[in-house]
């Protein structure tokens, strides 16, 4: 038998120590979606006629459009519990590709490999958001259909891409990370008053997908510059296309679900990501990762050209989780 790619001789001390800090994080400072969200509680009651459901008009790309800001107050709730219903099924769905890839991943590992064990941490995690976002679902009571059908289709494959490709792969898990990352902080950012079962849920996402994120930089940080040079061209096209690909998997809402809610296809069409103010969003969701691009090498000019053109370029993130710098 070959050795495994996945040996950790391949990888530094450093690598590994920052990889076992991260699983004694998943340790002592985890989260369980019954123990740690009193669903009961009258705090938690689900209100479909709370505003507080309102889109962000900065944000969410709904939220920022004319059309849906012209709306009556009660049409805005309505729609904007929906979507937001909508969005957590993606999440929940997006978690469920993650888990099975990053198995497909790990069972490759050898004995004893750090990167292992903490894959693990990250799925028993995944696993728990999965119930956490499933339980708010549940509790809002709307039948949401998550993705569009063309991503849930073809979804059974997506994971065979983590035991071929691994990089290519945890790319991949950012390209669905981030934005619904950013997503989520920049409505903690900016102050809005969110439903209180719903804030819960983004802040117990929110404090471990950093884990997350941070082990899928690790990853492919030690492992891209060990690639050959017509690889890390592929990969330089790769990580632009995954990104702006997943990005419409996970924050468009399907085109039945959308007419069901009485959106007009011109609606949908430019705020997703026609408008100058939905480009922006969609662009600021990339900060960090066009950061981890430039520090591999992986911004050459072919790259930087389809960035552009897909219109995810931007400047790069100073550091991990910097603000986007729109008017607040």
């Amino acid at each position: 038998m070959p050795p495994s790619p996945y040996g950790e001789q391949a990888s530094g001390p450093e690598h590994l120590a920052r990889i076992q800090t991260l699983s004694d994080g998943s340790v002592h400072r985890s989260f369980d979606p019954y123990r740690d969200i009193d669903w009961d509680s009258p705090e938690f009651a689900i209100d479909v006629g709370d505003p507080r459901w309102i889109l962000s008009p900065i944000s969410d790309p709904l939220g920022a459009h004319p059309w849906y800001q012209a709306l009556s107050e009660e049409r805005q709730i309505a729609i904007g519990f929906a979507r937001q219903a909508n969005v957590t099924k993606v999440g929940l769905f997006f978690e469920s590709v993650l888990i099975r890839g990053l198995m497909q991943t790990a069972m490759r590992m050898p004995n004893g490999s750090t990167e292992f064990r903490y894959c693990m941490h990250e799925m028993t995690e995944e696993c728990n958001h999965i119930q956490m976002f499933q339980e708010l679902i549940n509790r809002m009571g709307v039948d949401v259909p998550g993705m569009r059908w063309f991503y849930r289709r073809t979804s059974p494959v997506w994971p065979l891409i983590g035991a071929a490709m691994p990089v290519a792969f945890l790319y991949g898990i950012l390209a669905g990370e981030e934005p619904i990352d950013h997503f989520q902080k920049d409505l903690i950012r900016e102050g809005r008053a969110v439903p209180p079962a719903m804030l819960r849920t983004m802040e117990i996402h929110i404090a471990e997908e950093a884990r997350h994120i941070s082990f899928a930089y690790e990853f492919v940080r030690a492992r891209v510059p060990e690639k050959d040079p017509i690889s890390r061209a592929l990969l330089s096209l790769w990580v632009p296309f995954i990104m702006r690909f997943l990005a419409g998997a996970i924050m468009v809402p399907p085109r039945p679900f959308a007419r069901e809610l009485g959106i007009p296809p011109h609606v949908i069409r430019e705020a997703f990501w026609r408008s100058p103010a939905s480009r922006e969003i969609l662009a600021g969701y990339f900060g960090d990762i066009r950061m981890l691009t430039e520090e591999l090498g992986l911004m050459n000019p072919v790259a930087r050209f389809a960035w552009r053109v897909l219109r995810i370029d931007g400047p790069a993130a100073r550091y991990r989780g910097e603000p986007n710098r729109r008017d607040r």
